[in-house]
C-alpha cells in the first residue's frame, strides 16, 4: 500500500469516527483514565484548572501523531525524542502513559471501523505497532540518573 493509500484509508477512518462519534475527546479520555487511572490527577495538575482544554489538546496531539507517522515518520521520531524526556522528567508522566494516550486514541478510531474494512485496520495497526516502537526507543533512550545530563 502507498503513502497516499494510507493516508486516503487513515482520513475515511478520522471521518466516520468524527460522523458517528462527533468530539472522540470524552470517550478517548474515558478509555485512557480507566487504563490509567492516576493520569485525573496529573491532568487537573497539569491543566492549570482547564483540564478539559489540556485533554483536547492532547488528543490533538496524538492524531497529529498517527497522521504525520505516515507522511514523515522521521518528524515523529524527532518530536517524541524531546517530548517523552520532558513528559518523563519535568512532568513525571511516564512513557508508558504517554504512550496509552496514543493507544486510546487509535482503539476509539478503530471501534468505529467495521470489521469489513480491513484496509483502514491494517493502517491503524501499522502507525499503532510504528509508534510503539518509538515509543519504546525513546524510553530506553532515557537517562535512568539525571544529574548525569547535567554534568
Amino acid at each position: 500500500m502507498t503513502k497516499t493509500e494510507k493516508l486516503e484509508w487513515l482520513e475515511k477512518s478520522l471521518m466516520r469516527a468524527v460522523d458517528v462519534i462527533g468530539d472522540i475527546t470524552p470517550i478517548v479520555m474515558a478509555r485512557y483514565y480507566a487504563e490509567y487511572p492516576d493520569a485525573v490527577a496529573s491532568f487537573e495538575r497539569h491543566g492549570a484548572g482547564n483540564r478539559a482544554q489540556l485533554e483536547g489538546l492532547m488528543i490533538e496531539n496524538a492524531i497529529y501523531c498517527l497522521t504525520q507517522y505516515i507522511e514523515q515518520p522521521s518528524d515523529i521520531q524527532i518530536l517524541l525524542s524531546s517530548s517523552v524526556p520532558h513528559h518523563h522528567f519535568m512532568l513525571g508522566v511516564p512513557t508508558s502513559r504517554y504512550q496509552g494516550l496514543v493507544d486510546a486514541t487509535i482503539q476509539t478510531i478503530l471501534d468505529g471501523i467495521p470489521p469489513e474494512a480491513a484496509s483502514e485496520r491494517l493502517v491503524l495497526a501499522e502507525i499503532q505497532d510504528g509508534l510503539g516502537a518509538l515509543f519504546q526507543d525513546c524510553a530506553a533512550d532515557l537517562p535512568t540518573d539525571l544529574t548525569a545530563c547535567l554534568a
